[in-house]
Order: C-alpha cells, then sequence, then structure tokens
C-alpha cells in the first residue's frame, strides 16, 4: 500500500482510458497535421530576400562615433546594440558601428540606456 491509500493502479487506468478516448490518429488526420505543420514552416521563411550591408552598398557612408543621428538606426529602444542578421551589416563594419555606438556613449553623446528603465 502506498502514500494514497490506493493500490496504485488507478493512474494506469485513467491513462489507457485517456487514450483510447483519442483513438490511433487516422489518415486524414495525419494529413491535416502535415499540412499545419508545412504551413508553419512557411510562415516562418517569410522574407528571404538577403540584407545588403548599407555601408558596402554606398562607399559615401562613413562610421563615425561623432554622428549620433545615423548611429541611432543600430541601437534599440532600450539602448542595446541591435545584431548584424537584424541590422544586415557584414562582420567589419558591423564591429566598427559597434566601437563607434560606444565611443559615442563614453563621450555622452549617445546614452547607454533610454530614460525610466
Amino acid at each position: 500500500m502506498g502514500f494514497g491509500g490506493g493500490f496504485g493502479g488507478e493512474r494506469e487506468d485513467r491513462d489507457r482510458d485517456r487514450d483510447r478516448e483519442r483513438g490511433p490518429m487516422g489518415p486524414k488526420a495525419r494529413l491535416r497535421a502535415k499540412a499545419r505543420k508545412k504551413a508553419r514552416k512557411q510562415e516562418k521563411r517569410m522574407f528571404q530576400r538577403r540584407k545588403l550591408c548599407r555601408f558596402c552598398a554606398d562607399l559615401n557612408i562613413l562610421i563615425d562615433y561623432k554622428d549620433s543621428k545615423s548611429l541611432r538606426f543600430f541601437v534599440s529602444e532600450t539602448g542595446k546594440l541591435i545584431p548584424r542578421r537584424i541590422s544586415g551589416n557584414c562582420a567589419s563594419h558591423q564591429r566598427r558601428v559597434t566601437t563607434a555606438v560606444k565611443q559615442s556613449r563614453q563621450l555622452a553623446l549617445m546614452p547607454f540606456a533610454t530614460q525610466g528603465i
């Protein structure tokens, strides 16, 4: 006898009844489940357009720590740096943007975080 006072077989009966109610998945249900899975997969990869690095595309744009207006595109509302996979920068330009943002923060040209955090 266990702690519950029963024989322990009650839980197994309940699980077996639940499985019996649901039953095995039929062919139509299997097809519907497959279609739902395919639809979810297509939703995830909606935007497949390759992002271009704006600094590689236009060589006239310079990354400067003194230009806080242009650096704000790479900082979120909470003050975090936007990652490269979202901003579309190449690795070398993302490193330059990161150092420029950090330099402008040190010189108090840009805030470390927004107010109210």
